[in-house]
């Protein structure tokens, strides 16, 4: 567990922060896709004021942030500790708002029926074994709760299981959206949708997009 701190301390040293604001001219926003200004907003969630929010991998707070101005009640967690200070240097003082170091399942194992919704945006859906971290997502849900993640779609030639290139020490779940989709059923979530956003036209990867409740 170490060396995936470790790893992903190194990945958030090179990450640059969020535009002060976006083309809207929003000081906040959630954004599922790697590109800026594209894709779906946080309507896919639902109504989210009142609701307990869990954002998994949070990193610099940017994306629950959002959320928190929109009145739900937020908590983001992440494995690296310096992504907590970032994302308390900008963030501190938003009501309704926190953030912890925590490894997802350990985190979640502790909190059962804790959250109205559960999101991951290129977090740690992708990194972990969903075999493992599915049934923790779902056990942390109240009934009814939203469950949603995003990631880069696979390659038609990689391999489900990779090495995450900016952190030798982490594995990738490359799934696509029918596998996604059967893994979730598996572990009892219902009213899954999968879908690929397509990308801005001077890009060709999209992104994958992956919503269910319990």
């Amino acid at each position: 567990m170490e060396a995936v701190k470790e790893a992903w301390e190194r990945y958030a040293a090179g990450r640059k922060p969020r535009r002060a604001v976006n083309a809207a001219g929003a000081t906040t926003w959630l954004n599922w896709t790697q590109y800026a200004d594209h894709g779906p907003d946080e309507s896919l969630l639902g109504p989210v004021r009142g609701r307990r929010v869990l954002e998994l991998g949070s990193g610099a707070g940017c994306n629950l942030a959002h959320l928190a101005t929109l009145g739900a009640e937020c908590v983001g967690i992440d494995i690296a500790p310096s992504q907590r200070a970032k994302a308390e240097a900008r963030w501190g003082g938003t009501p309704g708002l926190t953030f912890q170091t925590a490894e997802a399942t350990e985190f979640l194992t502790n909190h059962p029926d804790s959250f109205d919704v559960v999101l991951s945006i290129f977090g740690p859906v992708w990194f972990t074994d969903p075999t493992t971290l599915l049934p923790l997502v779902r056990q942390s849900l109240a009934a009814g709760g939203v469950f949603a993640f995003s990631h880069k779609p696979p390659q038609a030639d990689q391999k489900p299981v990779s090495p995450l290139r900016e952190a030798r020490a982490v594995s990738r779940w490359d799934y696509p959206t029918h596998q996604w989709a059967a893994l979730l059923a598996s572990v009892g979530f219902v009213n899954i949708t999968t879908h690929i956003i397509e990308p801005p036209d001077s890009e060709r990867e999209g992104t994958l997009l992956v919503r269910a409740e319990r």
